[in-house]
């Protein structure tokens, strides 16, 4: 089994309080996915940092407060879980990793056979990674304590749909 670990806008601006979208109790899950990513580095898996990365006039800021714009502090991994050389970095301008993005190819040529994915939010930016993931026959497996969401019961449906739509497997922690 060749295994991923996709790591999800755990950028400035949705982690620190002073974000353009801060994610209120965001930081627990920093422990829980430094835990993950030694584990994924000590086992060799493929790490990938999914990074939302947006153009001063991306049309999603009509959804959303301006944020993660490239170049800008707020687009920056936190330093706690800073990629080290040879991991991947995917800048993405929409909810989903694999839009417009050369991800799907990436996973196929390195034969994932299984993903792990943590970050924010998981009613959006997750969820839409652990449903491309299941586009692509890749099941994945989501730790409840290494996503954070801003709404609560958007999260818990989320939560069910990655479960019952996507097959993804919910633990609590990773073993």
């Amino acid at each position: 089994m060749r295994k991923c670990l996709v790591v999800v806008d755990m950028l400035n601006d949705f982690i620190r309080p002073d974000g353009a979208l801060y994610v209120q109790g965001a930081e627990k899950i920093i422990e829980p996915i430094r835990q993950i990513l030694a584990k994924a580095r000590d086992e060799g898996w493929l790490i990938v940092y999914a990074c939302d990365h947006h153009e001063p006039d991306d049309p999603e800021f009509n959804l959303f407060p301006r944020h993660c714009v490239g170049g800008t502090p707020g687009a920056e991994v936190i330093s706690e879980l800073a990629p080290r050389q040879g991991e991947v970095i995917v800048r993405k301008r929409r909810f989903s990793p694999f839009f417009e993005t050369d991800l799907g190819t990436l996973l196929k040529h390195q034969k994932i056979t299984h993903a792990t994915v943590v970050g924010v939010v998981t009613h959006i930016c997750v969820m839409e990674t652990v449903a491309g993931l299941f586009y692509r026959d890749i099941p994945s497996t989501i730790p409840l304590n290494a996503v954070a969401d801003f709404d609560p019961e958007m999260e818990k449906a989320a939560v069910k749909r990655m479960e019952k739509v996507f097959n993804a497997k919910i633990l609590n922690s990773l073993e």
